[in-house]
């Protein structure tokens, strides 16, 4: 079998899950920004002319679907099954409760002006319908700190910074690269002139010396600091291949900041990722029905018929714009056809798995990291430090977010257990990434995405990961058609899932289609 793109991701895939296939197929060019001026959207003014929209669920799609028919003149109706908007972006603040299947109810502890995104964490700059939104209606944006190399990276027992393994890494395969145009194994490849050039630049890009042996130079930290007077630094020796990768579960973390969407630095909401949903909820509030679980969906002639809590009650529509994730509605009692039926069945949901602690800002005060993310192959994957308020007193520690990163069988592993035993186990990789310092974690709290009423599952896996169209089939092209009056929108109905951007993008093409089947309509009636 050949080694082509699709069988790398693949072994890949076999390797890692879904979060090392999806940063793979970013890192070689298959992952695709927000098309230009998609950002741009927006429906006729006044072509609602008074029909009538219910929206399924009060998440990311539904609250920009009810923002733009609002601004358009449609009469809208959003129910939601929560007593809080945002779906999957949700901010946990002290006094909020975290309801799982099952399990007792957490309640969180923070400070006040401490929060924990539980969800949706970080914005690409090229998700650039979510930042026209939030710079729209006035969200304040800052930077988060998505890569740093002073984190440490916790593998095989051993912890060693980032900048060490990484820049290793580098020395070492230039030095087997070094090796083999010195030995001519790469004259065919390209002219001399340009070999010549290519192996000259190995040397200051990875720190080779003359025979293209690498030496590390302080790029990747030192043993001995430099100081004043006669105290000179001591760069670290160099790491082992062994040490480099001791497994496949290091191969994301080499990858993580050349995926397409995971730049160094990124953005965040001042105050909380939940403050765009709430932003478009201000618009819309008088509109939305909290604490409205769907309990059927019907269709009435050309019509919808949705039936809700709280009691038995009714909303009807001349169109339903329905946004709520598979696995519920592949419950809810409905007058579906068999094909969609059968089509929400087709994805699994990735049960992601975080954790957050309050602290005191040990990271940035005794270890100098602001921001950042380690990783580890302990069951939490990784840890994210917090990039907002730097040098307060104290801070909010994601000490674990379980999606896959390092082992595919993590996300399950994680959710089976207690909210203890994930904690404990939170503990020890931050007593391992920062000895002595686990005991300054309080407050802890959990949130395990494939236990959470009304969400279960962080997002939808298709068959083929993220990029792979004939792989989604038959089942995803059912979903992308109406069912009469009823249009679907939300992440797992975009090539950007698990984003905000994805659920966006995809509330933006249900209402394209909306439109032109509302103007249809009425011009089957003008004509009659």
């Amino acid at each position: 079998m050949g080694l082509t793109r699709r069988n790398v991701l693949s072994r890949l895939g076999a390797i890692g899950g879904a979060g090392l296939t999806y940063a793979a197929m970013e890192a070689i060019g298959l992952a695709v920004p927000t098309p230009a001026n998609a950002e741009n959207f927006m429906l006729e003014p006044g072509s609602g002319a008074g029909r009538s929209v219910v929206i399924l669920g009060a998440g990311i799609a539904g609250l920009v679907a009810a923002f733009e028919l609002h601004q358009a003149g449609y009469k809208v109706t959003v129910l939601e099954a929560r007593e809080r908007v945002g779906g999957r972006v949700w901010t946990i603040r002290g006094g909020d409760p975290i309801v799982h299947f099952g399990r007792p109810v957490q309640r969180a502890q923070f400070d006040p002006g401490l929060y924990f995104n539980a969800g949706a964490a970080r914005i690409p700059a090229t998700h650039r319908i979510i930042l026209a939104y939030a710079r729209r209606l006035g969200v304040r944006l800052e930077t988060f700190v998505n890569v740093n190399r002073s984190v440490g990276w916790d593998f095989a027992g051993k912890v060693q910074p980032e900048r060490r393994m990484v820049n290793d890494m580098r020395g070492e395969i230039a030095e087997l690269l070094a090796k083999a145009i010195d030995a001519h194994a790469l004259d065919q490849e390209m002219p001399k002139a340009e070999l010549d050039l290519f192996r000259m630049f190995l040397a200051p890009y990875a720190s080779l010396d003359r025979k293209g042996k690498y030496q590390p130079d302080g790029r990747s930290g030192y043993a001995v600091a430099g100081g004043g007077y006669a105290r000179a630094p001591v760069p670290l020796g160099r790491l082992s291949r062994k040490e480099l990768l001791p497994g496949p579960a290091l191969i994301l973390p080499y990858l993580f900041e050349h995926i397409w969407d995971m730049q160094a630095t990124m953005l965040q909401p001042v105050g909380g990722m939940d403050r765009i949903p709430l932003a478009l909820y201000e618009q819309v509030k008088p509109l939305v029905r909290l604490r409205s679980p769907v309990t059927a969906i019907r269709r009435v002639g050309e019509r919808v018929r949705i039936e809700h809590g709280p009691g038995a009650a009714a909303t009807q529509a001349d169109y339903c714009i329905c946004t709520l994730p598979m696995p519920i509605l592949a419950r809810i009692a409905s007058d579906f056809s068999p094909a969609k039926k059968k089509a929400f069945g087709a994805a699994h949901y990735l049960p992601s798995v975080k954790v957050a602690f309050e602290a005191r800002r040990f990271w940035e005060r005794e270890d100098d990291i602001y921001g950042g993310l380690a990783w580890t192959d302990r069951a939490n994957e990784n840890v994210i430090y917090p990039s907002e308020s730097f040098n307060a007193d104290k801070g909010v520690l994601v000490a674990a977010y379980a999606a896959g990163w390092t082992n595919r069988d993590n996300p399950q592993k994680f959710a089976a257990m207690s909210h203890e035993e994930r904690l404990r186990i939170c503990r020890e990789s931050i007593e391992a990434l920062h000895p002595g310092k686990s005991r300054l974690l309080s407050k802890g709290v959990t949130v395990g995405w494939g236990q959470v009423p009304w969400s279960e599952g962080v997002g939808a896996i298709w068959p083929g990961g993220p990029m792979d169209p004939q792989r989604r089939g038959a089942d995803y092209a059912e979903l992308l058609r109406p069912e009469g009056p009823i249009l679907f929108a939300g992440e797992h109905l975009s090539y950007h899932g698990t984003w905000q951007e994805g659920a966006a993008m995809s509330a933006h093409e249900a209402l394209k289609l909306l439109a032109s089947m509302a103007a249809a309509r009425a011009g089957k009636a003008a004509a009659a």
